[in-house]
């Protein structure tokens, strides 16, 4: 590393912080997926799966990871996906 102590500091936050959100971005998706793979399979789980996405956008928007309205608009998306699958169960 070369620079100002300032720089490198700043490069060292940059890079956790970097890492941080990449964990939580996959988790996050990895969730998605599933609640999703659940829902159209029918599964009974798939309300528990969407609570458990739902609850990770809710982390990765607190966090500062996503965006308020891209959370609103991922937890929309899963819910209504849910509430069709739902429907058309019954």
């Amino acid at each position: 590393m070369s620079g100002s102590k300032w720089g490198n500091k700043a490069a060292r936050a940059t890079r956790r912080k970097r890492f941080r959100n990449r964990l939580i971005r996959r988790s996050l998706k990895t969730y998605v997926v599933k609640a999703k793979g659940a829902v159209d399979a029918g599964d009974e789980s798939a309300y528990q799966r969407t609570m458990m996405a739902i609850s990770s956008v809710d982390r990765a928007v607190s966090k500062g990871v996503l965006h308020k309205n891209k959370g609103a608009r991922l937890k929309s998306a899963l819910m209504s996906r849910l509430d069709k699958e739902r429907g058309s169960a019954s």
